[in-house]
């Protein structure tokens, strides 16, 4: 392997773990300690990592999350589209979890009254659900990201573990299809894995935009969807790739 290429698998490994230990790279690329710590040395000099006492870590800042307000225009007609689609795969009696998502809040204002529990990480989910009466509206509580008006963190995932729905419709930043959905905020992605977890059905909703697009912290992999809504916009090639894959597909006008 050439140096070069050493250089690189070590930041990328330590921008994924956030740590490493320096006996842990010597053993991975089979090289002395004292020339990963001379690697080390290099990368920080260049401001690619920050050296720690026996290793690295990574000094990959966590992506800002995008204000509530400028995500609300983003996309708008295609989300809204999306949501409509969303809407109808729900039921009187169904028990549903909605993330802190633009196109959420779009099902939220599209919902019809009817009866329905429904848990969400979202003050602006829960604000638009409180206006039905027939709706049950569950909040998680926990840790208040002021950008996105929405709730996460320990308590967060802790209240989630409590219930069981019937369908998950989340979000996400990125689509790809190795590495599967992913988040720029890492609290917002463990929220997502735990409303998973609880729900006998994932619903992805995604414009055709996400596709394609690995940001910083991995949500879940795409076998852990049964069914993505996006817009015609999407690539052929995504498209046979998701078939394959027997993920249901579908797309809105």
């Amino acid at each position: 392997m050439l140096v070069a290429e050493r250089h690189q698998k070590i930041l990328e490994l330590v921008n994924e773990k956030l740590s490493v230990r320096v006996s842990e790279l010597s053993q991975l690329f089979g090289v002395t300690e004292e020339t990963i710590r001379r690697d080390l040395e290099k990368l920080e000099k260049e401001n690619q990592l920050q050296r720690s006492h026996g290793g690295a870590v990574s000094i990959k800042k966590e992506e800002a999350e995008i204000p509530y307000l400028e995500r609300e225009i983003m996309n708008a007609a295609e989300k809204r589209r999306i949501a409509l689609e969303a809407v109808r795969l729900i039921y009187p009696g169904d028990q549903i979890v909605l993330d802190a998502s633009t196109t959420a809040w779009y099902m939220a204002k599209e919902l019809p009254d009817m009866p329905l529990s429904v848990i969400t990480n979202s003050i602006k989910v829960a604000l638009e659900l409180s206006k039905k009466e027939q709706i049950k509206v569950i909040s998680t509580g926990g840790m208040l990201l002021p950008e996105s008006l929405s709730y996460v963190g320990p308590l967060a995932e802790r209240s989630l573990q409590m219930y069981h729905v019937n369908k998950a419709f989340i979000s996400c930043k990125g689509v790809h299809l190795d590495a599967g959905l992913s988040d720029s905020n890492e609290w917002q992605a463990l929220l997502k894995q735990q409303m998973m977890n609880i729900a006998d059905e994932t619903i992805l909703m995604v414009d055709s935009t996400k596709f394609g697009i690995r940001t910083f912290v991995q949500v879940t992999g795409l076998d852990r969807v049964d069914q993505i809504l996006t817009d015609k916009s999407i690539a052929p090639d995504f498209i046979e790739v998701l078939k394959e894959k027997n993920i249901k597909l579908k797309l809105v006008d």
